[in-house]
């Protein structure tokens, strides 16, 4: 599923920022900045990669002060090399650092997931999986961090546990005492699940995978398994259940993983791990 950014959930997650930063003013400034002295900052980047979230470092400017003119000028997803200028902000210098850091902060972790989604979807390019990400997101930023995977070109897996049914060891581990298997999990959820909606079940063996598919999963996530398994899955499936290959997931072993034939591949990295594109502000008092 695709999720669009909303302006309202985008001034919510900026707002809370910015009350965490500025929860007692900013006092280096204000003690040293005048009030009337006026400038212009630009964001630059200092190394290659996909730039996300240019709109809500503008969020944060405008919080900050609705005077301060910002300026794109990159649209998110694009490639941008060291170097480049992505925007200027123009007005009091005092409100252009009390949103500095916040705007930055945004700015560098957000380009930083899309810039490690890209390398990903690189990495399979020309075979039919796609590159998805996962839940393990930071608190709070989780609508933002898969915006960031779709802007390096990558798609989103569950929003939240209300988005699909997904079966995992721990659900069959809790069953086990009312002697529920794999087999009869997936038929309860299919009868228990909105209607429509998809059902999922981790597998960690070609055992599990064909006890799932006779259930009627509609995906079958491969855990941890290796290549050689994931081909005899793919073979025993032969396209009658999406299958999904996650765990594990490298840019080192990606690609062998995406030529064994699976239909996604689910790659937590992509947000808890990606590293923060390095960019930075600087200013030019007027």
């Amino acid at each position: 599923m695709v999720y669009p950014l909303k302006g309202k959930q985008v001034e919510r997650i900026v707002g809370e920022a910015l009350a965490e930063d500025l929860a007692y003013g900013d006092v280096t400034t204000e003690a040293l900045v005048l009030s009337e002295l006026k400038g212009k900052a630009a964001i630059l980047v200092k190394r290659d990669g996909v730039l996300a979230g240019i709109d809500v470092a503008k969020e944060v400017f405008r919080q900050v002060d609705p005077s301060l003119r910002f300026k794109a000028l990159v649209k998110d997803g694009a490639k941008v090399p060291k170097g480049d200028v992505v925007a200027t902000v123009e007005g009091k210098m005092a409100s252009i650092l009390k949103a500095e850091r916040t705007a930055l902060n945004f700015l560098q972790h957000l380009s930083g997931i899309a810039t490690e989604t890209a390398r990903y979807v690189d990495a399979v390019s020309g075979t039919k999986a796609v590159i998805t990400d996962t839940r393990k997101t930071i608190p709070g930023l989780r609508l933002l961090e898969k915006y960031a995977v779709r802007t390096g070109g990558g798609h989103n897996h569950r929003l939240n546990l209300g988005d699909g049914v997904l079966i995992k060891d721990n659900h069959l581990a809790a069953l086990r005492s009312s002697v529920i298997g794999l087999g009869e999990a997936v038929k309860k959820a299919r009868q228990r699940a909105p209607r429509a909606m998809k059902v999922e079940v981790e597998v960690e063996s070609v055992k599990q995978a064909q006890e799932a598919l006779s259930a009627g999963a509609d995906i079958i996530m491969l855990d941890n398994m290796n290549v050689k398994d994931m081909r005899r899955v793919v073979k025993l499936v032969q396209g009658r259940a999406l299958l999904e290959a996650s765990g594990g997931i490298t840019l080192d072993n990606v690609r062998s993983v995406a030529e064994a034939g699976v239909d996604l591949i689910s790659v937590g990295a992509l947000t808890h791990s990606a590293r923060a594109l390095d960019i930075s502000l600087e200013v030019e008092p007027g």
